[in-house]
């Protein structure tokens, strides 16, 4: 409990005091740090990238070689929290980042996840806790600046995949590549209608850029799901696998289901029923106001959020079925998985703790499919 608070309070740490500074840092070490896909794909070496005038003056002088790095570690570019940022960049980047596109299949047509960033962020969720898990048990002050530091980096690329679709000109004002999933649709606010679909032109070219507000609001709902997720989690470890199902099913089955199942005799087509259902969220402020009121909250069920999770119609009540094996499946990762990182010594976690050396030995705490446990 005390590591999850830990990590609640850095990730508002760094949002509120630091957000700036190390939003320039991350990013910086994200375009320096990473690795060329030719190295990794390729069998032949890929030839070396040509070296900067100032690369080349401090390697054929020791001298200024050594004044450099003495000034970079004055300048905070060597201590151990630049070292963990950039450590935790690449495990972000090439551990979790990536696993919702790993396992598109499972997570979209097993466990009927809709193709949105919703899903995806969750998905994200569950293997950032699994590494914050495993980094708790580092050392001080190792543990506490990686955990702080993987929430940060989590969160800076939540905030920029949230841009890339309702403020794209955020990223061409700055010149850089939008974050991209081929898990969701990547359609940005100013991109042109789909075919078959009428806008009002001048109206959608007056709003290129959501306003920042939608942003803020955003990032703070994504804030709560990340605490609530992680919350159900770590009670999961602590009670047991039914608690552990539990969590898995309300945040990855879309908790479908929890008013009942409704079967096609249960059904009649011909009156006026309505049989589509939603488990609501009780900490959405809409759902407060009407927390009290019992009818308002079966209406609200019954209200289409957009969202693509909501209850099985009657003619599909059979995919229910398979609820229990999907729920085994997913706990069973999840335990395995931390047995596994937690197999690994602190040396292999934390790695050369070196700068340029951030991508060393991340195969070993490389995520397996979910399946395969």
């Amino acid at each position: 409990m005390s590591s999850r608070t830990l990590a609640t309070r850095s990730m508002k740490k760094a949002i509120h005091h630091r957000a700036n500074l190390q939003s320039y840092t991350l990013r910086a070490a994200s375009q320096s740090a990473v690795p060329s896909k030719s190295k990794s794909s390729s069998k032949q070496p890929a030839s070396p990238r040509e070296q900067a005038w100032l690369t080349k003056y401090l390697k054929e002088h020791p001298a200024a070689m050594s004044m450099f790095m003495g000034l970079s570690r004055l300048l905070g570019y060597g201590s151990p929290k630049q070292l963990a940022a950039r450590r935790v960049m690449a495990l972000y980047q090439q551990l979790c980042a990536t696993r919702a596109d790993e396992e598109m299949k499972f997570w979209q047509q097993e466990c009927d996840l809709p193709p949105t960033f919703q899903s995806w962020f969750t998905i994200t969720n569950l293997h950032v806790w699994l590494l914050v898990v495993r980094l708790r048990a580092l050392p001080p002050p190792h543990g506490i600046n990686h955990i702080q530091a993987l929430v940060d980096v989590f969160f800076l690329d939540v905030e920029d995949r949230i841009r890339a679709i309702l403020q794209p000109r955020t990223f061409e004002a700055a010149n850089r590549n939008p974050p991209v999933s081929a898990f969701y649709p990547n359609r940005r606010r100013d991109d042109p209608p789909e075919v078959g679909v009428t806008e009002d032109q001048g109206k959608n070219a007056a709003r290129k850029n959501a306003p920042e507000s939608l942003i803020t609001r955003q990032m703070k709902i994504f804030r709560e799901q990340y605490t609530g997720l992680s919350m159900a989690l770590d009670l999961g470890l602590v009670r047991g696998d039914t608690e552990l199902a539990g969590a898995i099913w309300r945040n990855f089955l879309g908790a479908r289901g929890a008013r009942g199942i409704v079967y096609t005799e249960d059904y009649d087509g011909s009156t006026a029923q309505t049989v589509f259902r939603r488990s609501v969220n009780p900490t959405d402020s809409n759902i407060k106001k009407i927390s009290d009121n019992l009818a308002a909250l079966e209406a609200a069920e019954t209200e289409d959020d957009l969202s693509g999770v909501h209850d099985y119609a009657p003619n599909e009540a059979d995919k229910y079925l398979a609820y229990p094996e999907l729920m085994k499946t997913l706990a069973t990762y999840v335990r395995k998985e931390l047995v596994r990182l937690g197999r690994l010594s602190d040396a292999q976690v934390l790695g050369t703790m070196k700068s340029g050396q951030e991508f060393e030995g991340l195969k070993l705490l490389k995520f397996g499919h979910v399946k395969e446990h």
